[in-house]
């Protein structure tokens, strides 16, 4: 199934399910109001949004209207918790070099992970106010997967399949902050602003071939101001989407509707490109002794989009985003 959340005067909008082609769009807000409570429902609804999705796409469905990404939200606007890892080593290990920090103990066999903010995320189009050019305004393309309860101390298999969605995500940051909050030893917090997701959020049936191994086996497109900065495939995730969400549940339970990110996608062929310029940075230094492209601007455009092996457009849709002054 492939839902999204249309905006309304609620805080966790109206639950949608998209159609396989992303073209039609039906309200099911009469089996679950919001995706938050069909996943704390899952069992119950699950069948109902089945039958009606497998109608959606037979066409039968007279209520259905054109799918507009514009008029949504993050799938989940808001989540009760919101975990990012570093699961791709090669980009744990450039950002050390571009950071300047000493290497983190057991980096390739525990995985990295902080808590973000979960109380205010950024739908696909919606612009990305910030206060200041200066504080180095950078993206960070990722997939991420959104999880039923899960209880403390679960196996990597048992969490595993604790998985109800897989998503798209842009990790804003701003890397003038990140060096000293890291240095603090408590983690991020000014140098990580709302994150932003793609429309869809997709059960995992409807990758196919691209959900394999507890990983999203797709690209994802970057490009900035409409030129390329890289189409990395998110296969080479060093710990698989199990591990991650079993290191966050080591010690505490997850609630339904938490959100665990796989981090940076980053691959170890530089043919690839990057999905955030912090990378794209380190290599310009490692290969011509100094960065030649800039962190973002005020009114700059990032877009983004998954796709398949063959070059299909994967289903989460697309972030198009421009980022803006707060204006103070």
């Amino acid at each position: 199934m492939r839902f999204a959340s249309l905006r309304d005067d609620t805080p966790d909008g109206r639950l949608l399910l998209v159609s396989r082609d992303l073209r039609q769009a039906l309200d099911a807000s009469e089996v679950a109001p919001n995706l938050l409570d069909a996943l704390h429902r899952w069992e119950e609804v699950a069948p109902v949004l089945q039958r009606l999705y497998d109608a959606l796409n037979e066409g039968g469905v007279a209520e259905a209207k054109p799918f507009d990404p514009t008029r949504c939200g993050a799938p989940l606007p808001r989540s009760p918790q919101w975990c990012d890892a570093s699961a791709f080593l090669t980009h744990g290990r450039l950002m050390e070099r571009a950071f300047g920090t000493p290497p983190i103990p057991h980096f390739d066999t525990v995985p990295v992970m902080y808590q973000g903010a979960s109380d205010d995320f950024l739908g696909p189009n919606d612009d990305v106010p910030l206060p200041s050019e200066a504080d180095g305004i950078d993206f960070e393309g990722e997939f991420g997967v959104v999880v039923a309860a899960v209880p403390m101390a679960a196996t990597a298999a048992e969490a595993l399949g604790s998985i109800r969605l897989v998503i798209q995500i842009n990790d804003w940051s701003l890397r003038a902050l990140g060096p000293h909050e890291m240095s603090t030893g408590f983690g991020f917090l000014q140098a990580k602003p709302s994150t932003s997701f793609a429309p869809v959020a997709v059960t995992p049936d409807e990758l196919g071939d691209g959900w394999r191994d507890g990983r999203v086996q797709l690209r994802l497109n970057v490009a900035l101001n409409g030129k390329r900065i890289g189409e990395p495939h998110a296969g080479e995730m060093n710990f698989d989407f199990g591990q991650l969400i079993a290191h966050a549940a080591r010690t505490r339970r997850l609630s339904a509707g938490t959100i665990i990110g796989s981090g940076t996608v980053s691959n170890v062929a530089r043919s690839a490109g990057s999905a955030c310029l912090a990378e794209r940075r380190v290599i310009e230094i490692l290969d011509e002794g100094s960065p030649r492209t800039p962190f973002m601007k005020f009114g700059d455009r990032v877009h983004m989009q998954a796709r398949f092996d063959d070059g299909s457009a994967g289903p989460f849709g697309v972030i198009d985003q421009q980022v803006v002054s707060i204006g103070r």
